[in-house]
């Protein structure tokens, strides 16, 4: 059954973009977003995703020629309209803000997008299992979040550098370092939600992940 609680970059895809969606459009595509996210893109069947929009399969084939296009469809304006605008939108005030020390940066950094991803789960999940085998997606993110986001943090991160508070490395390898650090507890903790797990402890468990990276990048 189709998950009714719609996240947010859904809602404004439905709502928005070129043109209005037909109800059933909006059902596919919901549908699509739903399974692609729990089962992965070449799991999903287009007859799974007829069944759980309540749409006869050839319905999706009148909207969309294949399934590859229907995985478009959701994936490049949730890069292009949405999911730019969301990093810009939410994110602006951690790469304005003034701190003392890059860990303060981090426990920011770190925060502020594990509630993005948490309210926006079924967008994270396609893309990060698609991003790595669909080279249109790879480019599409390339070329729209690249250019909003890396020149300010690498603005912060040359900062902390002049400051002496940085080792002298290039900053992208300090943003690559420090991406790798904060996307591995966001997956270990989105992998704690999902499975319930005991022991998971939200706060131990992001300040180790940024003592490590600060003692790591310490000049």
């Amino acid at each position: 059954m189709m998950n009714d609680e719609r996240e947010p970059w859904l809602e404004e895809l439905l709502q928005g973009g070129e043109g209005k969606m037909t109800d059933k459009q909006a059902r596919i595509i919901a549908a699509a977003a739903d399974l692609f996210a729990e089962k992965g893109y070449a799991s999903s069947s287009t007859s799974e995703i007829a069944s759980r929009a309540g749409v006869a399969e050839g319905t999706i084939f009148r909207h969309y020629k294949t399934k590859k296009d229907l995985l478009l469809t959701i994936a490049k304006p949730a890069i292009i309209k949405l999911l730019a605008p969301f990093l810009l939108r939410e994110f602006k005030d951690v790469l304005h803000a003034r701190y003392g020390a890059y860990e303060e940066f981090l426990r920011a950094m770190a925060t502020n997008r594990l509630q993005f991803i948490s309210q926006n789960k079924r967008l994270f999940k396609v893309l990060l299992q698609e991003l790595p085998f669909h080279p249109e997606l790879q480019q599409q993110a390339r070329e729209t979040l690249m250019p909003l986001v890396l020149p300010q943090l690498l603005s912060v991160i040359r900062k902390f550098q002049d400051e002496g508070s940085l080792a002298p490395l290039p900053p992208l390898t300090v943003l690559r370092l420090t991406a790798s650090g904060i996307m591995g507890y966001i997956l270990a903790h989105l992998v704690a939600a999902d499975q319930n797990a005991d022991g998971w402890d939200e706060t131990a468990e992001l300040e180790a992940t940024i003592a490590f990276l600060a003692k790591g990048l310490a000049p």
